[in-house]
Parts: structure tokens; C-alpha cells; sequence
């Protein structure tokens, strides 16, 4: 028996099932008998029913998806009592924490409406996602940490897709998010799953040859940029498919183009512009200028957003310094494509 399922919108479902099949033996790598927990935001339901296939097929013990409902999420920004953007769903965080702990791997579906909350209260806002933090955070060291396999995929839901194409027709821009998701994914090569493979031994080689190196620091130059990055005394290397403390090689992010390291908490002097803007909870903050001095940023602004960004580095004290680094090359999948995908 089978259910049948819609898509609102044109998606080559053949390449979905690719995207699927990807999620499930490169970017998790699920073990027979290891369980799988899965959240996706509810537009994404024809993505979700092709992993949970492929990873029973894999031999995956039990598979749970948590939907998100942009609907509800505005229900309560709009109508919910000022105590509610103080409190989380305690419960279901602790519940996807006992999950890792007891070994389950972790998939997310990103395809979020990038400006869902734009029109809300910030400091609303700011608080639930204060709440929410607080109360995922004990799940969330069990994915940082790396003690479980995990990965992220995306799916073009139709908000995300006219935001990246807002001139578009609805059935074009979902279409054209999907075929830009498909190749940066690499599943529509004839065989992703070895074209993966080649691209983690591409990337592999690449950290080997930097890690020989033992760089002390990496300089960037260019139009409105000038930074010195001084790199950890210990620093190593990484990028492409990685060990997971239980063992298993996955491949957190796809698509991935990177290979990062650690920087030195103290060794970052300089001044840095953004090329491209940044989305954070429905804010586009855009041409930002930060200054650094001891590793520390001093001085952040932008044209647009700059309210709202300096909100973020004055989260905590950690928010002010770099937490890695990463080198992209300007031929890849995603900067070849010329699209902002906020």
C-alpha cells in the first residue's frame, strides 16, 4: 500500500529520491538498527516519506519526524500571551536528547521561510529563540560534539523559493530553487553517490595538504578587507565526510564545499566586509563591516540590519570571537550558481 504523495509544486521526483537516498547513505551513513530522528518543516512531507523509505530499506530501527508549521509558528507571535515567548517544549527536547544519548542519528530538512518572523516583535523573537536554546541545548551538545552521526539537507519550499526568485512565477521559483538544491547537492550526476565519494576524497586531500603546511595564520585581502587569522597552536584540518565519536563516517552538510580549522582566540587583527548579505530570523542585515583586535571584534555595522546584528554579538562573550574558519573555492557548485540562497 502506498500513499500517495503531492507536490504542489513542479520537483523532479526522481532527483528527490536521489536527494533521499543521498541523505541516508552519505550524509548519515545509518547503521542497521540505529534510529533516526528527523525534523523538517511540514512542506517538506514528500522528502521526508523518501528518507524514512530509504532508511528502512537501510534497516533503520525506528524513524520519527517532527514537523514545524510556519501557521502555528505565527499563530503564537501573533496571538499568544507575553509568558508564552518565555517557554519551550521542555519535554520534546529532552525527549530528542534521551534519543542521541541512546544512539539515534539526527537528520534535519532545512527549507524554512528565511523571512517567516520579519514582521514580528524582535524582542519576542529574541526570547523564544532564547528559550528554545536553553532548553535544546543538551540535545544540541550531542550533535556539536559530534558523539552522533548527523546530517542536513535542503528541500525549496515555495516561501524560501520566492525569496531567492521573488520576480517568478510560484511553480518556476520552487522549480529553480530545486534544480539549484539537486546540483550543489550533486545528485543530478549520473551516480551521486560515487560522485560524493570523489568529492570527500577531493576534500580529504585537500586538508591533508594544508595540515603538511602548518600555516601560523591565513590573510585575507580585498575591497574593504584586510584580516590577519591567526590558526590555533594545535589546529588541524578538516572537511568532507568525517568520523563520529560512535564510529560511524557521515557527512553533516550537504551540500559541502569547505575545508575548516580552529582559529586562535587571540590572534585576529583586522577589518573584514561581507560580499554577500546575511539572514538571521527574518532580518536581512547586509554590506556589514566588522573590526578586530586581540580576536576579539571591537566594532561591527552594517547598511542594513546593523540593530539587529550587534544584538547577536552581544549574546555573550564567545559571540565576539570566531569559532572556526573555512577556505570555499570560488569554482564550487553553489558559488557557480550566482545564487543568494539566504
Amino acid at each position: 500500500m502506498t500513499v500517495e504523495t503531492r507536490l504542489p509544486h513542479p520537483i523532479d521526483l526522481k532527483a528527490l529520491e536521489k536527494l533521499a537516498e543521498v541523505a541516508v547513505h552519505v550524509g548519515l551513513n545509518l547503521a542497521e538498527g540505529q534510529d533516526l530522528v528527523m525534523t523538517a518543516p511540514i512542506e517538506a512531507q514528500p522528502l521526508t516519506r523518501l528518507i524514512t523509505r530509504h532508511a528502512y530499506r537501510a534497516g533503520a530501527g525506528v524513524v520519527t519526524t517532527i514537523f514545524a508549521d510556519p501557521q502555528a509558528t505565527l499563530e503564537r507571535f501573533e496571538n499568544a500571551h507575553d509568558a508564552s515567548f518565555d517557554k519551550a517544549a521542555n519535554w520534546l527536547y529532552e525527549g530528542m536528547g534521551m534519543a542521541y544519548a541512546r544512539g539515534a542519528a539526527r537528520l534535519a530538512i532545512a527549507g524554512d521561510d528565511p523571512m517567516l518572523l520579519a514582521a514580528q516583535d524582535p524582542e519576542k523573537v529574541s526570547r523564544a529563540n532564547r528559550a528554545n536554546s536553553t532548553a535544546y541545548k543538551p540535545a544540541l551538545e550531542k550533535i556539536a560534539g559530534f558523539d552522533i552521526n548527523w546530517n542536513i539537507v535542503s528541500y525549496p519550499s515555495l516561501a524560501w523559493a520566492k525569496t531567492v526568485f521573488p520576480d517568478d512565477p510560484d511553480a518556476m521559483a520552487v522549480a529553480k530553487l530545486a534544480k539549484a538544491i539537486f546540483a550543489a547537492s550533486r545528485v543530478d550526476r549520473p551516480d551521486p553517490i560515487a560522485a560524493w565519494k570523489e568529492h570527500n576524497d577531493n576534500l580529504h586531500a585537500r586538508s591533508a595538504w594544508l595540515n603538511g603546511k602548518r600555516f601560523s595564520a591565513l590573510r585575507y585581502s580585498g575591497p574593504g578587507t584586510d584580516l590577519t587569522i591567526g590558526l590555533a597552536d594545535e589546529h588541524e584540518w578538516s572537511g568532507g565526510a568525517s568520523m563520529a565519536k560512535n564510529g560511524i563516517i557521515c557527512n553533516p552538510n550537504i551540500p559541502t564545499e569547505e575545508v575548516f580549522t580552529t582559529p586562535h582566540r587571540l590572534r585576529v587583527e583586522g577589518h573584514v566586509s561581507s560580499t554577500k548579505p546575511l539572514s538571521h530570523q527574518g532580518t536581512l542585515i547586509d554590506d556589514i563591516r566588522v573590526q578586530f583586535e586581540g580576536g576579539r571584534i571591537v566594532h561591527a555595522a552594517a547598511a542594513k540590519g546593523g540593530d539587529v546584528l550587534n544584538k547577536v554579538l552581544d549574546t555573550d562573550e564567545g559571540a565576539r570571537r570566531l569559532g572556526e574558519v573555512a577556505l570555499v573555492p570560488h569554482s564550487s557548485p553553489i558559488s557557480a550558481s550566482g545564487i543568494l540562497f539566504y
